[in-house]
């Protein structure tokens, strides 16, 4: 049984609201910004995603073993979460590679096909590019998603950190750990030679299973238990990751993350993360 939705969108109060409560047997509860349905009785998934559906807004259930009071960590995927793009599609745009790699990275997102396999295969691709067209890359077609700058704003205030993971690169990551003064990053290495890519990865490969095990380290460097972190992401290779935290949350995710996960952002930002953390002042919440 569902007991705790929080709502993210617009919303008409004296249409919608009551819709939403009769079909969830809640009620309505706000409190700052945040808009919950507390003790909903719901047995069968499908409401939830009729009324997501229905009203085009975010309605997301919050696990009854959270408690957003106690969030210590956030981990955020960097591509097409964190930031608006694929790095390495961008990349494959200026060796003329795009489609191709554009392709093999949707269909690795969508878990179709072995992500390892198929990074070695896109960074191949890549062979030839000098470092300065990396830094093009950064300067011209990164940009942060929606609301992040208000994540980052609200976590800085009340003292919890956010870390970066990637199954894309360093060059990216360390530059946006710098420029945000963010925690830490998790990111593959690309081999450079002669200020060229040479087409190849240096180190560990950073897979799923590396960024589930990147939070857990993460956890006891800050003496938290993994039921504290909100992990956020959109592709497959995210999923073993957000199963490790206390809070998974599908961010604009591909269908085989929003189906495994009970937090899904599809009309809102980075900033609807905000609803999930503690007050700052210390009020309780309401249920």
């Amino acid at each position: 049984m569902i007991g705790r939705l929080c709502l993210h969108g617009k919303l008409h109060h004296q249409t919608d609201v009551p819709v939403i409560l009769e079909q969830t047997g809640g009620r309505f509860h706000r409190a700052g910004n945040q808009r919950l349905v507390v003790d909903a009785q719901i047995a069968d998934r499908m409401v939830i995603e009729n009324l997501r559906e229905r009203f085009q807004i975010d309605i997301n259930v919050l696990p009854n073993g959270f408690d957003p009071r106690r969030v210590g960590l956030v981990v955020c995927d960097l591509d097409s979460t964190f930031i608006n793009v694929e790095c390495i599609d961008e990349l494959a745009s200026l060796s003329g590679q795009r489609a191709t790699v554009a392709d093999i990275t949707g269909a690795a997102m969508r878990g179709e096909i072995d992500f390892a396999a198929s990074l070695r295969k896109r960074v191949a691709l890549l062979a030839g590019l000098k470092l300065e067209q990396l830094e093009q890359v950064y300067r011209t077609r990164l940009e942060t998603s929606a609301g992040v700058e208000m994540l980052l704003s609200e976590l800085a205030a009340r003292g919890i950190p956010l870390a970066l993971v990637s199954g894309g690169f360093c060059f990216f990551a360390e530059r946006l750990v710098r420029r945000f003064g963010l925690f830490d990053s998790l990111a593959n290495q690309l081999q450079v030679e002669d200020g060229h890519l040479t087409g190849r990865l240096e180190g560990t490969l950073v897979d799923g299973q590396a960024k589930a095990y990147f939070l857990s380290q993460a956890c006891k460097r800050l003496s938290i238990m993994t039921d504290q972190v909100i992990a956020v992401g959109d592709g497959a290779n995210d999923l073993p990751m957000l199963a490790a935290a206390g809070l998974g949350v599908a961010y604009r995710a591909h269908p085989v993350v929003q189906e495994a996960m009970d937090v899904v952002l599809n009309h809102s930002g980075l900033d609807a993360l905000n609803d999930f953390l503690g007050w700052i002042n210390g009020s309780e919440y309401g249920w």
